[in-house]
């Protein structure tokens, strides 16, 4: 009954029979299930890495069933944090994905096919991407990394920004939590999101891209320098699979007009990102870059949740926030 949260059949036997019998011992209970003493153990083995015995003070036990209540709790907490950490898999893979179909885009012989469209220089991606939003009909969905924008860019969109509202055309733009600190950046979301525009963000962001009607991809092809050069991708599958990437980072995104809300360890959406960084082995020039921040802004996020998982290096960290429960166990 129970093995859709991990826990076998065997091992729920013996549960359950511990619960029934709480003062029977190993022997009892394989002489009350049939079993043998060495497959209760393994069942008990089990059933104490799932935290559902605990070590008794009765003698000659040694060990209690804790009660279904709490059973359920644990057995469903720890689904759920095995859900976290997959989605958490999944969507790293998007984001290499797509890195790496931008990367060996650059591959691939200049000239334009089927499939892919290469852009070599700014004033080349300016007129194609103004082209594309031009023949738009139905949507344009944006990630928008680097933090804050200058306020000659952000003057310079707001023309083609209306001409795409004005026809009806749906705007999803996702930036970063670190424009919220920034007034000019602030104010533009602001004027989007008045104008129909929709405007949300994250604490970082994968890759700078645009998805036009779901249709055209637009990706940078050296993610340190986006401005050297593009690739329009058109290729359905490639699309489809961007398209899945922008929804599960949209679906997590807070809205502008919304605070964003600390988690169950009052720990912010911005701190939890680093904190996954630091995990994965980032360091505090990679973290800034994706979070929009300066590296030393990033030193600090990094330094602070050290101390507070008293760490002495980032590996430590890493495995402190999985133990006490901050990030979820990867397999």
């Amino acid at each position: 009954m129970l093995d859709v949260l991990g826990l076998d059949a065997e091992a729920e036997a013996i549960y359950r029979g511990m619960l029934s019998n709480p003062r029977g011992g190993v022997a009892a209970l394989a002489v009350g299930l049939g079993m043998t003493e060495e497959r209760v153990r393994t069942g008990l083995d089990r059933l104490s890495e799932l935290a559902l015995i605990q070590p008794s003070a009765r003698e000659g036990i040694g060990f209690r069933a804790v009660g279904p209540e709490t059973a359920m709790e644990v057995l469903l907490a720890r689904q759920q944090a095995e859900l976290a950490a997959q989605q958490m898999r999944v969507e790293a893979s998007r984001a290499a994905a797509a890195q790496l179909i931008a990367e060996c885009s650059a591959l691939r012989p200049a000239a334009t096919d089927e499939a892919s469209e290469q852009l070599v220089g700014p004033e080349a991606i300016r007129e194609r991407l103004a082209e594309l939003a031009g023949s738009a009909r139905q949507e344009v969905a944006t990630f928008a990394p680097g933090g804050a924008h200058t306020e000659e860019d952000l003057r310079a969109s707001r023309q083609p920004n209306s001409a795409l509202l004005e026809r009806g055309v749906q705007m999803r733009t996702v930036y970063l939590d670190s424009v919220r600190n920034h007034r000019p950046t602030l104010d533009h979301v602001t004027w989007l999101n008045s104008h129909g525009g929709q405007v949300r963000t994250v604490p970082d962001l994968p890759i700078r891209m645009i998805i036009f009607d779901q249709r055209q991809a637009v990706l940078p092809i050296d993610t340190d320098n986006t401005r050297a050069g593009a690739v329009v991708l058109r290729g359905a599958g490639t699309v489809a699979a961007l398209c899945a990437l922008f929804e599960s980072v949209w679906t997590m995104a807070i809205p502008v007009g919304d605070t964003p809300k600390c988690d169950a360890n009052g720990m912010p959406p911005q701190e939890h990102a680093v904190l996954k960084m630091l995990a994965q082995g980032y360091t505090d020039e990679a973290i800034a870059k994706r979070m929009g921040v300066s590296p030393r802004t990033a030193r600090r996020f990094a330094a602070n949740l050290m101390e507070r998982l008293d760490a002495r290096s980032r590996f430590e960290a890493g495995v402190h926030a999985v133990q006490d429960g901050w990030l979820p166990a990867t397999r």
